[in-house]
């Protein structure tokens, strides 16, 4: 595989992905919900989402429990935590000062929900060492390389 520029490779989603990422968020709001994107590089092959363990509007945290389940499937299928999403309940869609400062995978990308103007919204993000940049969200019908 090649090697991946963090400052242009994009987020490549399938719709029905993102739809299941907007219906969960959708269904836990008005509390914030999380869940993982498990894949290979930045193209994400399963959408996991998990508890909230915090069950707060202003704050997340990946459950324990989910965490490990979600890491062990990962690792038997031979794929990487490709990303972290989580929902802004009352807006915006970019990280929040929690968020950056509760960036532990620098790796990853974080995928953030959010209400604009009535309508869920996804933005997505690397997040290394306080720094934010936006990575490109590409809807694709088929993820394989």
């Amino acid at each position: 595989m090649g090697h991946l520029d963090p400052e242009t490779e994009p987020l490549l989603l399938t719709p029905a992905d993102a739809g299941r990422i907007l219906a969960h968020v959708q269904a836990e709001w008005p509390m914030e919900a999380c869940g993982l994107l498990g894949g290979v590089g930045r193209r994400v092959l399963q959408v996991y989402p998990v508890r909230n363990e915090l069950a707060s509007p202003v704050r997340y945290r990946v459950h324990p429990e989910d965490l490990i389940r979600v890491v062990q499937e990962l690792e038997s299928r031979g794929w990487e935590l490709v990303g972290i999403y989580h929902s802004h309940p009352h807006g915006p869609p970019v990280p929040s000062p929690t968020d950056v400062a509760e960036a532990y995978y620098p790796e990853s990308v974080y995928l953030i929900a959010a209400p604009v103007q009535g309508e869920w919204r996804l933005r997505a993000f690397r997040i290394v060492n306080g720094q934010v940049r936006e990575v490109p969200i590409r809807l694709v019908e088929d993820v394989s390389p």
